[in-house]
């Protein structure tokens, strides 16, 4: 059985850095997955933050460009987040998935992945204090 088990949120003061980590077990081929993080705030829509697929190339969601990095340790089947700059509205659980179609990141990326071709993580929250 597959599993995506998310650490590394907190509270942090805006302008403040944290690093999440989503460790994931049970996958064979977990390195031809497109891997990505989302959030939800209360009372939001889910919504992609960063996606990574197996060649390594990135896409970002415009409200986190150039503050969020999205990296992925195919040895030790972990994906990353490393936030800098966080502000407010950063605040979220923010879940990690690996999504079953390799061009998702490029092609699909604004919308969420259908509920067949993806695994969520329980989730982590991130709160950013002004």
């Amino acid at each position: 059985q597959v599993q995506l088990v998310e650490s590394g949120g907190g509270s942090v003061q805006a302008g403040g850095s944290l690093r999440l980590s989503c460790a994931a077990f049970g996958y064979t081929y977990l390195w031809a997955y497109c891997m990505a993080w989302f959030r939800q705030a209360p009372g939001k829509e889910r919504e992609g933050v960063g996606c990574l697929d197996s060649t390594g190339s990135t896409t970002y969601a415009d409200s986190v460009k150039g503050r969020f990095t999205i990296s992925r340790d195919n040895v030790r089947d972990t994906l990353y987040l490393q936030m800098n700059s966080l502000k407010p509205e950063d605040t979220a659980m923010y879940y990690c998935a690996a999504v079953r179609r390799g061009d998702y990141c490029y092609t699909s990326f604004s919308q969420l992945p259908p509920p067949t071709l993806v695994d969520w993580g329980q989730g982590t929250q991130v709160t950013v204090s002004s």
